[in-house]
């Protein structure tokens, strides 16, 4: 069976080192040196300084062409060349949920282009997106990237270029942890 549910535990050990760590919105959480994501269960764990608990889940925005696209040229985590990392825990404001899914559908896709802007930085950039919401969790989604220091710069771009969109006006706490293995 595939593990679908993950802790980011949060404290002085891990297998990735925090090289910064910086809240762009919203409530602080508190520091740590190092990140650790493992396997889990819904069962809340009291490991670490603090642990963020979160799903796989399916595309819920993307259609089947871009969908087939994604699945066609995003790589997996875990690449040894990958030993730069990014985790970004974020929440929409309820200004974003009070609207219908289509309505959500048409700001991220027609007017943030989401997944194309995405899709521009792979398959060097990888990817996962793990659901919080629906679980209790102080965030919405818990945003997780993996990529090799030639690509830093890439990454810099795909950031600034999600964070202009309209999309981004609608998140209201925002933490960005910056990762080194």
């Amino acid at each position: 069976m595939t593990t679908t549910i993950f802790d980011f535990v949060g404290s002085n050990q891990g297998e990735w080192k925090v090289t910064s760590m910086t809240t762009l919105k919203g409530e602080v959480l508190a520091p740590i040196t190092h990140l650790q994501k493992v396997a889990s269960t819904l069962e809340q764990s009291e490991n670490g300084i603090w642990t963020l608990k979160g799903v796989i889940s399916n595309l819920r925005y993307t259609e089947k062409e871009d969908k087939e696209k994604l699945v066609a040229i995003q790589e997996d985590l875990g690449r040894a060349s990958a030993t730069f990392a990014a985790f970004i825990p974020i929440r929409k404001s309820e200004a974003w949920w009070n609207l219908a899914q289509d309505e959500r559908r048409k700001i991220m896709e027609n007017k943030s282009q989401h997944t194309h802007t995405g899709m521009k930085y792979l398959p060097a950039i990888a990817r996962k997106l793990f659901h919080s919401r629906d679980i209790g969790q102080p965030f919405d989604f818990l945003t997780y990237f993996e990529y090799a220091p030639t690509d830093a710069n890439a990454f810099e771009e795909l950031l600034y270029a999600l964070r202009t969109t309209e999309e981004w006006t609608y998140i209201d706490r925002e933490v960005e942890i910056r990762l080194i293995k």
